[in-house]
């Protein structure tokens, strides 16, 4: 019987037709896609009274731009929020777990939680699910135990607290820029400039990073929001 079976020609798998020019793949399509470069950049620092967030609104699927005005801090309780980065459904989905469960935390203690509270629970949920997701956070937020703080969760789920914190494809180009120019107690304004300014220059460098420059600061008594525009960035493009 295997005399009579046709052989498959060597060399001549089925491809997708592709047209020239088309960014989508031309790999054979009965093997697994090839996967998609995410890319972000997250600024974090702590002033005197509270903490400063920041974050670019770029989503990208490989080379192709899906949302530019995106927002990538997410609130978490009233003063407690999270940066994402990594993939854009992980980070979501971890959020939702935790807004679910700190929300009933609360209503038990009957009071505001803290933000090691709220971290730990994303650490939590990051490390046992390590092999499954890619999602980087940056926790930050204010309560009366500590005051504003902010915590560290890469890849794999560690959890550390830390003065500031960057994440994302872009922090790469901005890790010296904040090593040297970062210092303790400095004011709200020259936080929200030295992060502003961070975010700013990473955009410049990382072509997954982009759109505007998103901020957030957390003290006791408010949150306040602002937005740069894409054109109007704190550096000389």
């Amino acid at each position: 019987m295997m005399d009579f079976m046709a052989q498959r020609p060597v060399g001549q798998e089925f491809v997708r037709h592709v047209e020239d020019g088309c960014p989508y793949r031309a790999d054979d399509v009965m093997k697994p896609e090839q996967a998609v470069s995410t890319g972000t950049t997250l600024v974090v620092a702590e002033f005197d009274g509270g903490v400063v967030m920041c974050a670019d609104t770029r989503t990208s699927t490989g080379q192709y731009c899906a949302n530019r005005a995106s927002r990538k801090i997410s609130k978490v309780h009233d003063r407690i929020f999270v940066c994402r980065s990594g993939s854009a459904a992980d980070t979501q989905a971890l959020t939702s777990f935790v807004l679910h469960y700190l929300g009933q935390h609360a209503v038990e203690l009957g009071k505001q939680p803290t933000v090691n509270t709220a971290a730990n629970l994303f650490k939590i949920m990051a490390y046992n699910n390590k092999d499954h997701l890619l999602a980087g956070l940056i926790v930050a937020g204010y309560d009366d135990k500590k005051g504003g703080q902010i915590y560290s969760i890469p890849l794999g789920g560690t959890r550390v607290r830390v003065p500031y914190a960057a994440d994302g494809s872009g922090s790469g180009y901005i890790k010296g820029f904040m090593d040297a120019n970062y210092r303790p107690g400095m004011s709200k304004a020259e936080c929200l400039e030295f992060v502003q300014k961070a975010t700013a220059l990473a955009i410049s460098r990382d072509g997954s990073s982009g759109g505007m420059v998103r901020s957030l600061v957390i003290t006791k008594d408010k949150v306040e929001e602002a937005v740069i525009e894409g054109n109007k960035l704190p550096v000389d493009l």
